[in-house]
């Protein structure tokens, strides 16, 4: 019998570790950074946090309403409903009193995220020449300028350019090829090459710039960056303000939205920006090809004043 308990004990132990291998280490933070919250505010309450029930999460939602977005309320029952999981728990988050509650405080707030600007084009060309004019550092020159232009032209997750390796890049006479071991929609771990061509300026040609960071800082192994994706939003924010940009308004996701904003601006197909950022559904991709969409195809274009 003591046997049998063991077996099960240990199998316990091997799922909980399988569970959370599904999930990427950024995705597992925030996951715990949100059921911390939680936890908080049953504590000051007198509920029980795990298991807790639909009527406390809602208690909960309503309380965090006065002061977060609508997208912050979803990604807290996403979160505490994952930990529930990984604990033999189960949670109905689609229970009357939560998604009505949720209703409530959707017609009251409305759900329109005004995130972090997009780095659009000309946003990057006013970076870079910051970079050239204000750095005079350069290994940092080199390294800032390859990192910004890699994560724009691949449009990267901050949580992919930090895990690239000096392994994961492939100059070719195309240009390069970087393979993304894992990220965020590719909890299996199946990976995916992303591939980034020559530009016509070399000033703003994310291969040479890279060739050249990783020729400089004779990297033979390991990461290429070795920073933090906190780092990238830092350097971002540092740039933006020397080019004259509000630092405010930009952040780590800039990059990525600003690809993918650029390139619907340009015409690009949806299927081929999915293809690069390795958004799983159109939604996300469909927000940006709408916003730059927005005086592409202005009714007011047709106006001659």
């Amino acid at each position: 019998m003591n046997e049998v308990l063991t077996n099960i004990k240990s199998l316990e132990i091997e799922t909980l570790k399988n569970l959370k291998n599904s999930k990427a280490k950024n995705t597992l933070r925030a996951y715990q950074a949100d059921f911390k919250d939680f936890s908080i505010f049953c504590s000051k309450n007198g509920f029980s946090s795990i298991p807790t029930e639909p009527k406390i999460l809602s208690l909960y939602l309503t309380h965090l309403s006065a002061t977060s977005k609508f997208s912050t309320l979803k990604r807290r029952i996403a979160s505490i409903s994952v930990v529930h999981k990984m604990k033999g728990h189960y949670l109905d988050t689609k229970h009357p009193i939560v998604m009505e509650n949720l209703h409530g405080i959707r017609r009251a707030k409305g759900t329109k995220q005004l995130g972090k600007k997009p780095i659009l084009i000309n946003d990057l060309k006013s970076i870079i020449n910051a970079i050239d004019q204000f750095n005079k550092i350069e290994k940092k020159k080199l390294r800032d300028k390859a990192i910004l232009l890699v994560g724009f032209s691949g449009g990267f997750r901050r949580s992919e350019l930090v895990e690239i390796e000096y392994d994961d890049v492939e100059f070719v006479s195309e240009g390069v090829k970087i393979f993304i071991k894992r990220s965020k929609t590719d909890q299996s771990g199946e990976g995916m090459i992303k591939a980034i061509p020559y530009f016509e300026n070399k000033n703003f040609c994310p291969v040479v710039n890279l060739k050249k960071w990783i020729d400089y800082s004779v990297i033979k192994s390991g990461k290429i960056f070795n920073i933090s994706d906190k780092s990238v939003a830092l350097i971002i924010k540092k740039y933006a303000s020397l080019s004259g940009l509000d630092p405010n308004k930009y952040g780590g996701h800039s990059l990525r939205s600003g690809f993918a904003t650029s390139t619907a601006e340009s015409g690009a197909e949806e299927r081929n920006i999915m293809a690069m950022t390795g958004h799983k559904t159109t939604q996300m991709v469909r927000r940006y090809i709408k916003d730059a969409n927005l005086f592409k195809n202005n009714a007011l274009n047709k106006i001659k004043i």
